[in-house]
């Protein structure tokens, strides 16, 4: 019978995933990850494999606890409307600008690794894939609720919101100003849902 394992392995995953998160793919060693996660080489690799299954064990786990928590927050918001305006907006929410210079590892990692590595692009396309879909449907409420105009496509709005996000993603990476992200963010929105004439 296999021993049972002797640590905790969501703990494990959260610290490679930050290590990961912070310094990228190719700049984290395994001995990074060893320290982070305080295990031997022979537990790491005998629970996760190499650097690489674990990155993208880590990166599975970060997109779909992202995903769960974007359908979580339609099921229980007020108007569908807010749901994309916040999916816009949620970097520009940390006024020291931290967290839009980290950024999303899905976005980095799909910039650092995509061209080279298919696992990593085919990921992204899944996540974002699935992203728009709830998008999508957040827009289908707003429309039906009276908050954006009716000749407005949901699941093109939905690619151009993703898309929108994706780029203030990037920008927050350069450390641009959080007043002036919030800015092009807004302005951004503005033109991307525009309300029903009254």
């Amino acid at each position: 019978m296999p021993r049972p394992r002797e640590f905790d392995e969501n703990r494990v995953l959260l610290a490679a995933r930050d290590e990961f998160w912070d310094k990228g793919f190719a700049a984290t060693s395994m001995d990074d990850l060893l320290r982070v996660s305080g295990l031997g080489k022979g537990s790491l690799y005998g629970a996760f494999g190499d650097k690489r299954s674990l990155f993208l064990r880590v990166l599975r786990d970060y997109d779909d606890a992202n995903l769960r928590a974007l359908r979580e927050r339609l099921a229980s918001a007020e108007r569908g409307i807010d749901v994309v305006r916040e999916f816009v907006l949620g970097l520009t929410g940390d006024p020291t600008g931290a967290v839009a210079r980290r950024g999303c590892l899905l976005a980095n990692s799909n910039a650092e690794l995509a061209a080279s590595t298919p696992d990593v692009a085919a990921e992204a396309r899944r996540s974002y894939d699935a992203i728009a879909t709830v998008l999508t449907a957040a827009l289908e409420r707003a429309r039906s609720e009276g908050d954006l105009a009716p000749d407005v496509d949901p699941s093109e709005t939905a690619r151009a919101a993703l898309v929108a996000q994706l780029g203030l993603l990037t920008l927050g990476r350069t450390g641009m100003d959080v007043g002036a992200l919030t800015a092009v963010a807004r302005s951004t929105l503005a033109r991307l849902l525009p309300a029903p004439v009254r």
